[in-house]
């Protein structure tokens, strides 16, 4: 059978039971987050300047939007498992609405901690949208296909990533002279809390189908229906997926966050705002094409753990070129990463809630709060970059890539602790 007549099947599956239209919306919401992503590293690159703050204070950017992953996480889960994912995608959306609108007061208060809440805002809603879109991709249609339908939704994902820095970048950056200094930072936030509010009242109006996890493997694990945290903790390679998950955001954030300063240091005669564009355009132009060409062809010639095992290698040789600091060519490696890490996060998540069966809302919002590692590691990237080089800062994402090589070789197999 021929990789086009699979992916028809497929697509036959999910018209045939209904979820084509929520499979569609839901893949919506992978845009809007990463939206809301791309915006950090461009407000990383302004609070700088804005405020006259050290990269490593920068970087509570980064910290407070994490940790709000961190300390939703468990809720969201359990939000999920009570309400099922509807309610959970619709407070999660009503979330992030009024974190994006609550940035124009805050251009008013002008102080740093003000747009720290409205990112911590922001940040709450998105977890429960992560929460349940992500698992939620992986059962709308057939388990073998799982890893390819949730990578093809966060190809959109992608695509929000690079609006996130292009029209950030254009506004945030956009030469204000007026007396307030700030009031550029809002626009980007009210325009997408708008279509965030829109988006909102389709879900209101539309069915989605509340689908039961579960097992599809071995009677042992279908026997295991008691859905408590220790039981999920007895799955090994769920237990690594977290670890990876943690590393992966942890090494992507950190990149995103001083990707600009990276750039204006090694070539000074580019601009922030022309850093913004490469950053648009070549690095995350190359995240959507690697999640696009890895839902729709590679993941369907290679097993996903070896395609990841494999780019992961790739990264380690990126980042090693990249904290050599050759000018150019540490450039293109920089960017050229961002090919490499499009299809860890939703290869991870597929990988580590397999065979999860009625645990699988629980687990995905630990994978969910593995999050957390974007806000951690920022900070030692920042505090190494400030006492180094921002080059030798990047040493950080090099060791995260070396852990998820490891994931994908040998940590992702399915293989349940002694009870």
């Amino acid at each position: 059978m021929t990789s086009d007549t699979i992916m028809k099947t497929n697509r036959q599956k999910l018209v045939t039971q209904g979820y084509m239209i929520p499979f569609i919306l839901v893949t919506s919401l992978f845009f809007l987050w990463g939206f809301a992503h791309g915006c950090l590293d461009v407000l990383n690159k302004h609070f700088q300047e804005l405020l006259s703050m050290s990269k490593a204070k920068s970087a509570l950017v980064q910290f407070v939007f994490y940790g709000g992953y961190f300390l939703m996480a468990i809720p969201a889960g359990l939000l999920m498992q009570r309400f099922g994912y509807k309610k959970g995608i619709i407070f999660g959306l009503s979330l992030f609405c009024a974190g994006a609108f609550l940035m124009l007061p805050a251009t008013f208060v002008q102080t740093f901690g003000s747009f720290l809440a409205c990112l911590f805002i922001i940040a709450c809603g998105l977890t429960c949208l992560e929460t349940a879109a992500n698992p939620y991709t992986t059962i709308l249609g057939p388990p073998a296909s799982a890893e390819r339908r949730i990578n093809f939704s966060q190809s959109f994902n992608g695509l929000g990533w690079i609006a996130g820095p292009l029209i950030g970048g254009l506004l945030i950056f956009s030469d204000n002279g007026g007396e307030n200094k700030f009031s550029s930072i809002a626009l980007p936030y009210l325009l997408i809390g708008t279509l965030v509010f829109f988006v909102a009242l389709l879900f209101w109006r539309v069915t989605l189908p509340e689908i039961k996890e579960e097992y599809h493997t071995s009677d042992d694990n279908a026997a295991d229906t008691d859905v408590t945290w220790r039981n999920l903790f007895r799955h090994r390679h769920f237990v690594l997926a977290v670890l990876a998950q943690f590393f992966y955001v942890a090494a992507q954030t950190g990149v995103n966050s001083f990707f600009i300063n990276y750039v204006t240091e090694e070539m000074p005669a580019i601009s922030n705002q022309a850093a913004s564009r490469i950053l648009a355009f070549g690095g995350m132009g190359l995240f959507w094409l690697g999640r696009f060409s890895g839902s729709t062809l590679f993941m369907q010639m290679a097993k996903p753990n070896k395609l990841l095992a494999f780019y992961a290698l790739m990264n380690v040789i990126t980042m090693s070129l990249v904290v050599a600091g050759l000018g150019w060519v540490s450039v293109v490696a920089l960017f050229s990463t961002y090919f490499f890490m499009s299809i860890m996060f939703p290869t991870i998540f597929a990988l580590g809630i397999k065979d999860l069966g009625p645990l699988t809302k629980k687990g995905s919002s630990l994978l969910v709060m593995a999050i957390v590692g974007g806000a951690l590691i920022p900070l030692l990237m920042g505090r190494i970059a400030d006492v180094s080089t921002m080059a030798i800062g990047f040493i950080v994402p090099l060791c995260c890539f070396a852990f998820i090589l490891y994931f994908g070789l040998d940590g992702y197999k399915v293989r349940n602790s002694a009870r």
